[in-house]
């Protein structure tokens, strides 16, 4: 059972496109589709995904180099953790990948009975978030029996799959003007702040798909000859403070002016690449899902990662990372100086959640609203971190420097209220 359990979280849940390809497929069949666009409408999502993976591992590397130079241009460096990820993983990651598998079934029942709406299909969250639950559960009972553990466990991460697509959807809808797929990732809670608060600052006719340029600078409306022009900057501006070493090492033989262009390029490339990658799947998932929602679980709906919202506003995507992250580096310093905690940028998270947030913040507040949900996301995850590092420093502390916003919450919720009744009984 072990072992079957193993194959099915390593083969299809952590590898996405085998996850969607089956979905699709499964879909497809079930609407009694000939057999020609069965095998079509499965390669096409497979291959949609890819591509779209294609194009986040091109622009993730760069910002793994940019986040390098971001740390030597500040002089940060991240604090030692005394127990490491590695090692809770190896410990209790047979525990983790349990109450997935548990978790996914208790989901899929949910969403049968209640009719909630969505199944939650962002395959490699859903590996992150057993880890937080785990870590989480082992920080405030540490010799907790591990089949209660599963359990429980599993029980609430069925919920969050469940009901988490559910509340974000009424922004979902302004964003895609569609209720056919749902918003399944871990970014969701600064997305729903973003919506929620745009409308203060903002108008949904000032969308940031039509903000007036200059002449001079109308190139900038062109998502990847915007996206170039302006990460091409920043990173240009970053290494001349940065330390030395560190440029040459991330550069090499080449000259560090013509390095940082090129990442500002490969990170434009990238964006072109998933977005293209994006419209691709969706056009296969979403009439193949269809079958699913008509025999097996009625109206049920796909809730995919955040790169599905990416197309409906290009521009907000780059004004999300540009806003989370300057707020982030602002508080990083704040914080230094005071000693209150070392905390470190993420450009993953500031990308990936700062983006999706902005695009729900520009539904409600059009730029200005993406701005705010932007600078959002950069304060959570600038406290997010500061705070939750200490809280899970003797399982997995790296758990605070990788999160998505609504990874603290779980983590927050689960050894607060454990605490809590721990102290009582």
């Amino acid at each position: 059972m072990v072992a079957f359990i193993n194959f099915l979280v390593n083969n299809i849940f952590n590898q996405v496109a085998i996850l969607i390809g089956i979905v699709a497929m499964v879909g497809l069949i079930l609407q009694r589709k000939p057999i020609e666009e069965v095998i079509s409408g499965t390669i096409k999502a497979v291959v949609g995904i890819l591509i779209m993976t294609a194009g986040t591992n091109l622009f993730t590397a760069g910002l793994s180099s940019f986040q390098t130079i971001v740390s030597s241009a500040f002089g940060i460096t991240a604090p030692v953790a005394q127990s490491t990820l590695d090692n809770f993983t190896t410990n209790f990651g047979s525990v983790a990948v349990s109450i997935m598998a548990l978790g996914f079934l208790f989901h899929l029942i949910l969403v049968r009975l209640f009719n909630t709406g969505f199944v939650y299909l962002t395959g490699h969250l859903m590996w992150w978030i057993s880890l937080v639950i785990t870590a989480s559960f082992i920080e405030v009972f540490p010799t907790m029996n591990q089949g209660w553990l599963i359990v429980i466990g599993a029980f609430l991460i069925s919920l969050y799959w469940t009901l988490q697509p559910r509340i974000i959807h009424k922004y979902m809808r302004k964003v895609t003007h569609s209720d056919e797929v749902g918003y399944g990732h871990t970014s969701s809670s600064v997305a729903y702040m973003g919506a929620a608060l745009g409308g203060y600052v903002g108008k949904p006719e000032e969308s940031t798909e039509k903000i007036n340029i200059p002449k001079r600078l109308s190139f900038m409306n062109d998502i990847t000859v915007g996206t170039a022009f302006i990460i091409g900057i920043i990173i240009l501006i970053a290494v001349f403070f940065a330390d030395r070493n560190v440029v040459t090492q991330l550069a090499g033989n080449m000259n560090f002016v013509v390095w940082a262009i090129l990442q500002g390029l490969q990170f434009a490339a990238g964006i072109t690449i998933l977005l293209y990658g994006v419209r691709m799947f969706l056009g296969e998932i979403v009439p193949a899902f269809r079958g699913i929602s008509q025999k097996l679980i009625p109206g049920a709906r796909p809730a995919l990662d955040v790169p599905v919202v990416f197309p409906y506003a290009p521009t907000a995507v780059l004004i999300g990372f540009i806003s989370s992250t300057v707020v982030f580096l602002i508080l990083m310093v704040i914080f230094g100086m005071t000693g209150f905690a070392t905390i470190v940028p993420s450009m993953i998270m500031l990308f990936f959640p700062g983006a999706g947030a902005a695009i729900f913040g520009n539904a409600t507040g059009g730029w200005k609203g993406a701005v705010l949900a932007g600078a959002i996301n950069g304060i959570f995850l600038a406290f997010g971190q500061a705070i939750t590092w200490p809280m899970l420093s003797g399982t997995a502390p790296e758990l605070a420097v990788l999160a998505d916003p609504d990874w603290y919450i779980i983590t927050w919720l689960i050894i607060g209220i454990g605490s809590l009744v721990k102290s009582v009984f």
